[in-house]
């Protein structure tokens, strides 16, 4: 690996024409400047330099790393900008993605605060039904995602550059029609009470919610009705109907959801 400080430096005598004239410009001495060409040079295998009474001049080798050189450095400065930017705030982009009740709940108090204290970074807001948050940051489609699991389903482990933090954690509950003698009593309900009694599945089957099917499977509940929808709305038109209760995720008495986590971020559900 070239050290940039090196490769500056023969950028600049290449420039200059001079390794006295290059580390004047670099705020260098003129033997600082020649030990560090001759670090590079060791480390390319090659010379690099051809030194004369008016100065120097770059071999065939040196050209062709000076003009590999210039386009690092070029990065590394563009590099130094864009952070610069970021931590400043005073521009760029912020792309963030989301499941619906989320988005709904969750992110607008938080995004109008972010674009009060930082109105030039421009915002995008995608919707995701989890897991396929995780996806687009790993496909670098957002820079951050909202999204939830739930247990017992066994979470998979984030790939490699991903950073999962846990937001909330709720415990899911079974919503009823009124005055359904499920929903009697106020303590926690045993799964194996949902045994030969007729449910509604309220999401699709991706795999974080497989792992609460199959926990419901092994105390005999199986789903009599399957909403692949995973709209709250649709799924409580049908427990209103009576066509049977459904385990979800409930909301906080504010209305938001619980049981989210944020990729780089991450969401998570818990049963009980």
């Amino acid at each position: 690996m070239y050290d940039p400080t090196r490769l500056a430096a023969l950028v600049a005598v290449a420039e200059t024409g001079s390794i006295t004239r290059a580390a004047a410009h670099l705020g260098y001495t003129a033997p600082a400047l020649s030990q560090q060409l001759a670090k590079l040079e060791r480390e390319a295998g090659a010379a690099l330099l051809v030194r004369h009474h008016r100065g120097a001049r770059l071999t065939a080798a040196g050209e062709l790393l000076a003009g590999r050189a210039r386009r690092v450095l070029d990065e590394l400065d563009q590099a130094r900008h864009e952070l610069a930017q970021l931590a400043g705030l005073s521009g760029g982009r912020l792309r963030v993605g989301t499941f619906t009740t989320a988005g709904v709940h969750l992110l607008p108090p938080v995004l109008s605060a972010f674009r009060r204290a930082h109105p030039d970074v421009e915002l995008t807001v995608t919707e995701y039904e989890p897991p396929g948050g995780v996806a687009a940051v790993i496909a670098g489609q957002v820079d951050l995602a909202l999204t939830h699991t739930y247990e017992p389903a066994v979470a998979d482990p984030p790939p490699s550059g991903v950073t999962l933090e846990p937001l909330l954690v709720e415990e899911l509950v079974l919503a009823t029609a009124v005055g359904h003698r499920l929903s009697e009593g106020t303590g926690r309900l045993p799964v194996a009470e949902l045994a030969g009694r007729p449910l509604i599945s309220s999401a699709p089957a991706h795999p974080p919610r497989r792992g609460v099917e199959g926990a419901l499977a092994e105390a005999g509940a199986t789903p009599a009705v399957v909403c692949e929808s995973p709209g709250y709305a649709l799924v409580c038109a049908l427990v209103s109907a009576g066509l049977g209760p459904v385990v979800k995720l409930p909301s906080s008495p504010e209305g938001r959801p619980r049981g989210a986590w944020c990729v780089r971020s991450q969401g998570a559900g818990m049963v009980s």
